[in-house]
């Protein structure tokens, strides 16, 4: 289905929300506001949030440790973001969780994990949950290249093909794995034709083609809806920074400095968006203006988290267990007093 000019200006502002939101962090994370590791996905916001419009609001989606994107691809507001990066109270998971642990019911993220592929077998449990309520709800699972040699991996591919649940594989091929190429690590580089193993539907696109993405995105969540099983879609795509911010491969380089200053010169996904929106006859003040809303949305953000209180340290563990016979009986005080 194609985009109206209201979704494709929305997808240019979840874009350019994830990118300002970013460097903010990175900003931040200079700063000393930002504790723990900072995973940032610049350059890949194309593949995310081609692939995050194509769902629906009550659509479920689980992330990796780059995690900030996501949420804010599926249309997560960032002040709760910004202040769980910050470790504080106000933070989407009370602060808990930081940087590689958003998870957002709101929109949808039942989960985002510092595990590589831990995020495939809760979204293939989450698809079959789906099926098991006859609802049609459907699951999106982001992972990157270096998941795919995973068993869970495996594993979950070949459960939803075999029940035909709704969900979406979307392998983020950034090229490299940490500091290794997928050339160097995989048997098979053309990481789609594992597909055909499991007997689904899989396919390479560009994921610096935010349109690109979409289109295949769609498709998949339109099969993925009407029984018609899993998908494996392949976005190659890239990082513009080290694999955690503030990581030096000057020592051990293991990509060229012209292969990254090519993409970001001729290869970056907001320009190239931007610049189909003009062509498409998408005006530049509407364009202008929504550039200068996502930077106001990510100065408030930066002002929630830093006036918003830190944990106490005898709340630690709050949040950490919770009885699954109180969804039905109520609290454990309430069983021991009966």
């Amino acid at each position: 289905m194609p985009l109206n000019r209201d979704q494709k200006l929305e997808v240019y502002r979840r874009m350019l929300r994830i990118r300002r939101f970013e460097e903010e962090g990175m900003r931040q994370f200079n700063a000393g506001s930002i504790p723990g590791a900072f995973h940032p996905s610049v350059g890949q916001e194309a593949a995310i949030v081609g692939a995050c419009i194509a769902l629906r609001d009550d659509d479920a989606m689980t992330g990796t440790h780059r995690s900030h994107g996501h949420p804010i691809g599926k249309g997560a507001h960032l002040d709760a973001l910004m202040a769980e990066l910050m470790g504080k109270e106000g933070g989407i998971c009370k602060g808990r969780g930081g940087s590689m642990h958003f998870a957002d019911r709101s929109v949808g993220i039942i989960s985002e994990s510092a595990i590589v592929g831990g995020g495939i077998p809760l979204a293939t449990g989450c698809a079959f949950s789906a099926r098991v309520r006859g609802i049609d709800q459907v699951t999106l699972c982001f992972f990157g290249d270096g998941a795919v040699n995973q068993g869970t991996f495996h594993e979950s591919l070949n459960m939803a093909a075999l029940w035909k649940l709704p969900v979406i594989y979307f392998c983020e091929n950034n090229g490299y794995a940490f500091s290794i190429s997928v050339a160097q690590s995989h048997g098979q580089p053309d990481i789609a034709l594992r597909a055909v193993g499991y007997g689904m539907p899989g396919l390479t696109v560009d994921g610096q083609d935010v349109s690109a993405v979409y289109e295949a995105a769609a498709q998949a969540v339109t099969r993925a809806r009407i029984g018609e099983g899993p998908t494996l879609i392949v976005a190659d795509t890239y990082r513009f920074f080290e694999h955690s911010f503030g990581l030096s491969s000057s020592r051990r380089p293991y990509r060229p400095r012209e292969e990254v200053e090519r993409y970001k010169r001729d290869r970056d996904p907001i320009a190239l968006y931007r610049s189909e929106l003009l062509r498409q006859g998408i005006g530049e003040n509407s364009l202008t203006a929504i550039e200068g809303e996502v930077v106001e949305s990510v100065k408030r953000a930066v002002q929630f988290a830093l006036s918003s209180p830190a944990p106490r340290p005898d709340t630690f563990a709050d949040y950490m267990f919770n009885s699954p016979l109180s969804a039905h009986y109520g609290s454990v005080a309430e069983l021991e007093r009966n």
